[in-house]
């Protein structure tokens, strides 16, 4: 039997369903992102400060015509600064209908994992991880955290903005 159905996203429990992720890194940790929630992988060149906005915004940049909001992901942490700020890498993604640079240290390849490896967030799981974590995929050498953009992003942008 032939399966002849042209929808991309079929909605049942196929063992074979696999993501990609974007992995990224962020002070050592490895993250990995849903590629569908990845729009640019970007240097970002000049970041304009925005007078007091919250400490994790780094401020806006343009990003091909586009006004962008800047993240920087240790701070949203709480981790200490990047070492080499020269060297910082954002990842660009959307956000109810906003525009947002995840401002992180490095972006690694792309990975093609089974739905059924992803596991539910350790309980051991550092507490500053954990709070932004879709679950985790345990790898040969190391667990990626699986970035929730929603909950990255979620509380920032609700508290103090009119919906």
């Amino acid at each position: 039997m032939s399966n002849h159905h042209m929808t991309p996203e079929l909605e049942d429990d196929s063992v074979n369903e696999t993501i990609q992720y974007v992995t990224i890194f962020i002070s050592g940790q490895l993250f990995g992102l849903p590629i569908n929630r990845v729009h640019d992988v970007f240097v970002p060149e000049s970041v304009t400060r925005v007078p007091l906005s919250q400490v994790e915004i780094a401020g806006v940049l343009n990003l091909r015509g586009r006004i962008v909001t800047a993240i920087d992901m240790r701070k949203r942490l709480g981790l200490p600064p990047h070492e080499h700020e020269g060297s910082m890498m954002a990842i660009g993604i959307e956000f109810k209908e906003e525009s947002y640079g995840l401002i992180i240290d490095s972006v690694g390849e792309v990975l093609d994992l089974s739905e059924t490896s992803r596991e539910a967030v350790p309980s051991n799981l550092d507490s500053r991880w954990a709070d932004i974590a879709a679950g985790v995929h345990r790898l040969d050498r190391e667990l990626m955290v699986i970035l929730d953009v929603d909950r990255v992003l979620g509380d920032m942008v609700t508290t103090g903005v009119a919906a």
